[in-house]
């Protein structure tokens, strides 16, 4: 590392004023002296560094605010477009500012009044960012959606709206050339595309054109479909490098390479929902280090999320959708199948024997369907079966004789008729011979006596 440049003369004595106990600046006065001190340092230690060929002090949290606030002459010069509506994350009205430098500089929303930074994304930490139309809007209107690289170290989401109508009066401030008859839209995408190098992605009626009718601008073909994600409503927009969420928070955009497959489930005559699974890699370093570490482990962790309650006349669309950009349908994937309980299947060894006799992978079938049974069904099939016991057990101890002659069965009614009469007689003989021997008993008695 190499020394420090000395400090100059009017720096110094307000360090010395920082530091003099007590304290003689304010809060105020001391977060201005930490910049100034940041930015000296910065500007001293970074050409040697560079000609070193060692690498930068890493970026701090917390928005980037350092990073963002500029110092430098050249990255402070930007194009600013004033009273621009930002949703996420903070709702405000702001004063949106473009830096020129597409490598240091930085996309940044300032107070109108300070001027201080808000918040705010360098340029090249931008991951993906979209434009698309604001629905359900009686005016057009345009939705930038900006979405930060993965481990970027604390940077967020930006959804700023910008109107549709023409450039008017001295809003945009830029050494760009525009005419007049340009729209905002027009400006802002120019200027970003010029920092970023590459083309925002917009909606494109060759990928997706909404069959629902719109209550607004009725005219105008919509881009969108409109679903719940849990709770929050919001819109589906399929564009030609992925599928954009919006416009609650948090966003989602789901890239082509990080869908693993797209799968419709609760198809109903009205509506039906839209799973999408994709991946996302993680670290175990909350804070992704300067240099590529092989140590740190890299968990890539898979992802289902539900969007409901599409319309039915955007389904096909959808699909169509799905087929052209190759994205595997797992509607009919094993683990959405109906699982086989086998409540009222086969019961006792002797008649699994009897179906392995028919159909050798019988068995095999039916021990598979019982692995799959819940608790709720294995106690269902324990009380059937003891009950079917119960029943066995009712008709081994069953007496015929005992519940009367009529319950019999197998004989023809001649026979019965006859067995009848039979029953009859022998019933007479045995009440007769009894009463014979009932007298003759009392009889002997009294001889006695």
């Amino acid at each position: 590392m190499p020394d420090l440049p000395d400090y100059p003369e009017s720096l110094l004595s307000r360090i010395n004023l920082a530091t003099s106990k007590p304290p003689v600046s304010t809060n105020s006065q001391l977060k201005k002296l930490l910049e100034d001190v940041r930015a000296f340092i910065s500007a001293s230690t970074s050409p040697q560094l560079q000609s070193n060929g060692q690498q930068q002090p890493s970026l701090s949290k917390k928005r980037k605010l350092e990073d963002v606030n500029d110092q430098s002459p050249t990255l402070d010069q930007a194009d600013t477009i004033a009273d621009v509506s930002f949703s996420i994350p903070q709702r405000k009205k702001l004063k949106l500012s473009l830096g020129r430098n597409p490598e240091q500089g930085s996309i940044k929303a300032c107070n109108p009044s300070t001027n201080e930074t808000e918040f705010g994304i360098t340029w090249r930490n931008i991951e993906h960012c979209v434009c698309v139309p604001v629905p359900e809007k009686a005016q057009p209107q345009w939705n930038f959606c900006i979405f930060p690289k993965e481990g970027g170290g604390g940077d967020e989401q930006i959804l700023f709206t910008i109107p549709g109508g023409n450039v008017k009066g001295d809003t945009i401030h830029s050494d760009t050339q525009f005419s007049p008859d340009e729209s905002y839209k027009d400006v802002v995408m120019r200027m970003m595309n010029q920092r970023l190098k590459r083309k925002i992605s917009e909606p494109n009626e060759k990928e997706f054109v909404s069959q629902v009718a719109q209550a607004y601008r009725k005219g105008e073909k919509a881009v969108h479909a409109k679903a719940f994600r849990g709770s929050k409503d919001g819109y589906l927009f399929f564009l030609s490098s992925g599928i954009v969420w919006g416009f609650k928070k948090p966003l989602a955009f789901f890239p082509f390479h990080a869908i693993t497959s797209i799968s419709y489930t609760s198809v109903l005559q009205r509506t039906f929902n839209l799973n999408i699974t994709t991946t996302t890699t993680s670290s175990s370093s909350s804070k992704p280090p300067p240099s590529p570490n092989p140590t740190d482990a890299v968990v890539v962790v898979v992802v289902e999320i539900e969007f409901s309650m599409i319309d039915q006349a955007d389904f096909a669309g959808i699909d169509a959708y799905v087929r052209r950009h190759q994205l595997q349908d797992a509607s009919m994937a094993e683990q959405r199948r109906a699982k086989k309980l086998n409540v009222n299947g086969v019961k006792g060894a002797a008649a699994a024997a009897d179906d392995d006799d028919d159909d050798g992978a019988a068995g095999g079938d039916d021990e598979e369907e019982e692995e799959e049974e819940g608790e709720l069904q294995k106690a269902a099939r324990e009380i059937q079966d003891a009950e079917d016991e119960e029943e066995e057990e009712d008709d081994e101890n069953f007496d015929p004789g005992s519940e009367g002659e009529s319950e019999g069965s197998g004989s023809s009614s001649g026979e019965e008729e006859g067995g009848d009469d039979d029953d009859d007689d022998d019933g007479k003989g045995r009440g007769g011979g009894l009463a014979e021997e009932e007298l003759g008993s009392e009889m002997e008695e009294d001889s006695e006596s």
